[in-house]
């Protein structure tokens, strides 16, 4: 059997490991930014600092945008050149419109793309993508690699506990955290991202301390039924995300964590020390 050449695509809300990073199959397509006076293209690392300080001291609330239809279009134009087919998986539909912009690019293109509605972000998308790459390996078969993909839609599990309350409410785009509002100063809100891809509010802590704790907490409640890892991502705040690290390889021996950074467009709505904890209880299947 001849062996297929299929690619993948992913937008910069991913946890972008170095593998994804340097994979040769692996297209990224960025969001963007806006402040009135500029621009940022999210995934840029040397933009982070910077950017965290402009949303902090700014009183413009900034607007982020997902990848133009067009953008997709010249992608996947270009890539119907040398691939057999691709599988494309986003950010929640219930979030940004990149899965739209991508489904519409892959039309216009007239290229096989398999467009996935994650309906998660971060770490979801990664783990759905590299478990698409196992299985692609496995069989040379682009229809079970999209199949896994999809039975791991809403399986992700998460625990977000939000840095900024103030800047997650100002973007007005995570629905329901208004619940919190009247809490804003003492209280850490610790959001979930449910089965149908939206943010909603599942608790409260009282401080950085406590809500550390509950992480930690309500990973080792789940430790027998985790598969893989667990990974820890994290607004601008590195030192802390490793000491989460630490308490969880100490609270649950032999476990795989890791650690990134969430991406620029989810951090101007949770904002600067946000922390979260995200993992699969399933590794999905593709047989009919």
């Amino acid at each position: 059997m001849t062996k297929k050449k299929i690619a993948w695509i992913i937008d910069t809300t991913a946890h972008l490991t170095d593998e994804l990073l340097n994979h040769p199959d692996v297209y990224i397509t960025p969001l963007s930014i806006h402040f009135s006076d500029e621009q940022f293209v999210d995934g840029d690392p040397e933009n982070t600092s910077y950017l965290y300080e402009k949303i902090n001291s700014s009183e413009e609330i900034p607007k982020t945008s997902q990848p133009s239809t067009g953008s997709f279009v010249d992608l996947y134009t270009k890539l119907k050149e040398t691939y057999d087919g691709a599988i494309a998986v986003h950010i929640s539909s219930k979030i940004s419109g990149t899965p739209g912009s991508s489904k519409a690019g892959a039309e216009m293109a007239g290229f096989d793309v398999r467009v996935v509605d994650s309906l998660a972000m971060s770490y979801g998308i990664t783990f759905m993508v590299e478990r698409s790459m196992e299985v692609f390996e496995e069989t040379n078969d682009i229809d079970k690699a999209e199949a896994v993909v999809r039975s791991l839609i809403g399986k992700m599990t998460s625990f977000v506990l939000i840095g900024n309350l103030k800047q997650l409410y100002r973007g007005g785009r995570m629905s329901g955290v208004q619940y919190f509002v009247g809490s804003l100063l003492r209280v850490k809100p610790v959001v979930q991202m449910s089965p149908e891809g939206e943010l909603f509010p599942l608790d409260k802590v009282r401080s950085d301390k406590r809500g550390f704790q509950y992480l930690v907490d309500r990973a080792v409640e789940r430790k027998d039924f985790i598969k893989r890892r667990i990974a820890i991502v994290h607004g601008n705040t590195p030192e802390r995300a490793e000491k989460l690290k630490i308490a969880l390889q100490e609270a649950i021996p032999g476990m795989e964590v890791r650690v990134g950074e969430i991406s620029s467009t989810i951090a101007v709505h949770a904002g600067e020390k946000t922390l979260a904890i995200l993992w699969f209880e399933e590794e999905g299947t593709y047989d009919a």
